[in-house]
Order: C-alpha cells, then sequence, then structure tokens
C-alpha cells in the first residue's frame, strides 16, 4: 500500500504534465499519446532504480542517518510540489518533438532519482518498486492527457496538491517509524 501511495505521488509531476498536453494538444493521435505516456513512465521506473544504486554505494557510512536523509528529501519534494501547486505560473506542457519529450520525462523524474536514494535504506525489492512506480505513471499519465483534454487546468494544480501532501506524510512516517524503532518516542 505504501509503495502505490509513494508511485501516486512521484506520478503526479508527470500527470499535470500530461492534463497540461491534453489541454494543449486536444488532436494528438493516440500512437503519440502512449508513446509520451511510455516515456513518462520509463524514466519513472529507470530513475529509482539509478538513485537506489547511488544510495547503496554510500548507505554503509549514513546508516545511522538514513531516516532523516530520507525524512528531508521526501518533505523537501513535497513541499516544492506543493508550491508548484500554489504558483500562478502558467502550467507547461511538453512539446510533441522527441528531444523534448525526453527532456519532459527526465524533469518530471528528478523526484523519483532522489526517492530512489531513500528507498536504498529499506528492505525492498527494487526492480519490482521501481516497475510498480513506471506502471503507475505510466496509467495516470494516459489517463491525465484524456483528463486534460476536458477538464484542462481545473485538476492540473488538484494534483500536485495531493502528490505534495503524499510525499510530506511518508516522509513523517520514515521519521516517526524510526524514532519509535529507536525508542525515541513510546507508543
Amino acid at each position: 500500500m505504501e509503495l502505490l501511495l509513494l508511485s501516486f505521488a512521484l506520478s503526479m509531476d508527470s500527470a499535470a504534465l500530461n492534463m497540461a498536453n491534453g489541454a494543449r494538444y486536444k488532436n494528438l493521435v493516440l500512437n503519440k499519446i502512449l508513446f509520451i505516456a511510455f516515456m513518462l513512465g520509463f524514466f519513472q521506473f529507470l530513475m529509482p532504480l539509478v538513485g537506489y544504486f547511488l544510495g547503496i554505494s554510500f548507505a554503509k557510512f549514513i546508516s545511522s542517518i538514513d531516516h532523516l536523509i530520507a525524512f528531508f528529501i521526501l518533505c523537501f519534494l513535497g513541499f516544492k510540489m506543493l508550491k508548484e501547486a500554489c504558483s500562478s505560473e502558467a502550467s507547461e506542457s511538453l512539446g510533441m518533438d522527441l528531444k523534448t519529450i525526453f527532456i519532459g520525462a527526465f524533469a518530471t523524474s528528478i523526484d523519483a532519482l532522489a526517492v530512489g536514494v531513500t528507498l536504498s535504506f529499506e528492505a525492498v525489492s527494487i526492480f519490482e518498486s521501481a516497475f510498480i512506480i513506471g506502471v503507475v505513471c505510466f496509467v495516470l499519465s494516459l489517463a491525465a492527457f484524456y483528463i486534460g483534454k476536458f477538464m484542462g487546468e481545473i485538476l492540473e494544480k488538484k494534483a500536485l496538491l495531493l502528490g505534495g501532501a503524499i510525499l510530506i506524510f511518508l516522509g513523517f512516517k520514515i521519521l516517526i517509524t524510526h524514532l519509535i524503532e529507536d525508542g525515541v518516542i513510546l507508543v
């Protein structure tokens, strides 16, 4: 359940971006819509793997503070998403050329890289986790395009708000769970 929440939260940037695409490119062909959603999902799959392997390479040096690092990374990303949701700037959408699609997919998955680092501190199957994150992103991005086609910017900011709140919640959960396990907080 926690992995699904995390996947959902990580996908909100991509979903919001694809909602903007749906609002802007209402007559886009299905193949292009599927390709964009696939690229967004693929990068959401790839980046946690990269972050995980970076994280395990230095995990032994920071194992005593890994919960704090996870907490700060998730909260930072969550507050960043909340700030984006409250921003009055016009939303951006992906252009339709290949280079722009790659850049957009990379940019919306940087938070997944950071989360991959935090996953290296947990006992998780990274390939299964990354696969679930990628699939959830693909499905949500695909749905978001069609939602954006009909609902435009109305739901885009709400997606970022929800994603940010989930990341902050998960950050606090990791911190509190670790403090309980260490006996700092008595239940």
